[in-house]
């Protein structure tokens, strides 16, 4: 099994790293051998810095975990002809599980990425890789760069050290400063097939091919939403919830209670994230401060304390609005179903496993009041962004979809 195995349904992009691959791994063997000219000759297709771009659940940050993982590997086979990223190599093996000294992956349970934690990329970006072949940062959120945060990391991308390669992921080219990914080299991933995501949950979770390929299609591609609905009772149980909404906002009282269970739902996930790390991380941060068990903390460490804490609530608060969005986005699934039904459309339904309520809203509305009710939650999507108090923005839309 290559690393290059859990790139799903994304072959175009499998064979530009592959190559880029090929000659990054030739251009460290000619520096090595003393002959930087085959090293410039090779290493046409390599470059310091990467953008990988793509819709949710494209398998952005798994294309740039891959690469790196190629970009480190120390199989023998090279030697004889075989491609870098053996999968089964020191070098990929570390890579891939995230224990290898000269990657370092950065993804944000925050709202943002701010200054400091950009500055401490840099810094580390000027080293020389310590026991690989380079030196990699991989950064899953680069959408989430603050403005001051872009621009610090814009220098490190403009004068990368020799052996440094930058790989950012995120949703869309407009999600990155202009500057930033004018000096990237450029790869966009497509949605998976639903076949193709199916196959992987049945090949490598071990999932039941009917709930394999139901899970594939309920969440038209999204690898991460339908490993998670595969496997977790929790998530099926949610989305059934969901996915009733439509059914429920048929008077006020109706909407403003479907409102209120979407939010209780979404602030009970961000609950039950927070008492798995929040305790052990407070715990740990004592201990490292010197604090006992039961006892007060030692003097000048409550600013520390402080800052954790100032984390947590900010990171309870994105988990909050993922699980929100994700909501919103399982209600334009079914609305999109409902359209594609009232227009006759050939394309494949994906709340199938609620056929019956799609019928229903099909019958009762028409597309004008459908694409209506898709431009409500879109609305409610947009105005979260705009920080505007969940509940409000919630029970404007479930209102929105009772007037369609």
């Amino acid at each position: 099994m290559t690393v290059w195995d859990d790139l799903v349904g994304q072959d175009r992009v499998r064979e530009q790293l592959a190559a880029a691959a090929r000659d990054a791994d030739a251009l460290v063997t000619a520096v090595s051998d003393g002959k930087p000219e085959d090293a410039e000759a090779q290493g046409s297709k390599m470059t310091h810095a990467w953008l990988f771009t793509g819709p949710p659940g494209s398998g952005r940050s798994t294309a740039a975990r891959a690469f790196a993982a190629a970009l480190q590997c120390t199989s023998p086979d090279r030697a004889l002809g075989g491609e870098p990223g053996c999968g089964f190599c020191d070098g990929c093996h570390t890579s891939l599980i995230g224990t290898h000294a000269d990657v370092q992956v950065i993804r944000t349970d925050l709202l943002s990425i701010g200054v400091k934690e950009t500055r401490d990329l840099v810094r580390r970006a000027q080293l020389s890789p310590a026991v690989g072949r380079w030196q990699v940062i991989v950064m899953e959120d680069a959408d989430r760069l603050t403005e001051g945060a872009g621009n610090v990391l814009l220098k490190a991308v403009e004068e990368p050290a020799p052996r440094t390669v930058w790989m950012l992921c995120a949703p869309s080219l407009e999600d990155v400063l202009p500057t930033i990914r004018s000096r990237c080299r450029h790869l966009t991933l497509g949605t998976p097939p639903v076949e193709a995501v199916a196959d992987v949950l049945i090949r490598r979770d071990g999932v039941d091919p009917e709930r394999a390929h139901s899970a594939a299609r309920a969440t038209q591609g999204h690898i991460g939403r339908a490993r998670r609905l595969a496997t977790d009772e929790r998530a099926r149980a949610r989305r059934a919830a969901v996915l009733k909404v439509p059914l429920r906002v048929a008077d006020v009282g109706g909407c403003l209670k479907a409102a209120q269970e979407l939010i209780d739902t979404a602030t009970d996930d961000a609950k039950q994230m927070a008492e798995e790390v929040d305790a052990k991380e407070t715990e740990d941060l004592k201990a490292a401060l010197g604090g006992v068990a039961g006892g007060r903390m030692p003097r000048g460490t409550a600013g520390a304390m402080k800052e954790l804490e100032d984390k947590q609530k900010r990171r309870k608060t994105r988990t909050q609005r993922d699980s929100l969005d994700l909501a919103l986005t399982e209600l334009t699934g079914f609305y999109r179903d409902v359209l594609a039904l009232q227009l006759g459309s050939r394309i494949a339904i994906a709340n199938v496993d609620v056929q019956d309520s799609l019928d229903r809203v099909a019958e009762s509305s028409t597309p004008a009041q459908t694409l209506r009710r898709i431009e409500a939650v879109i609305a409610c999507r947009q105005a979260m962004d705009r920080n505007v108090a969940p509940l409000l923005a919630v029970e404007a839309m479930t209102m929105s979809l009772r007037a369609g």
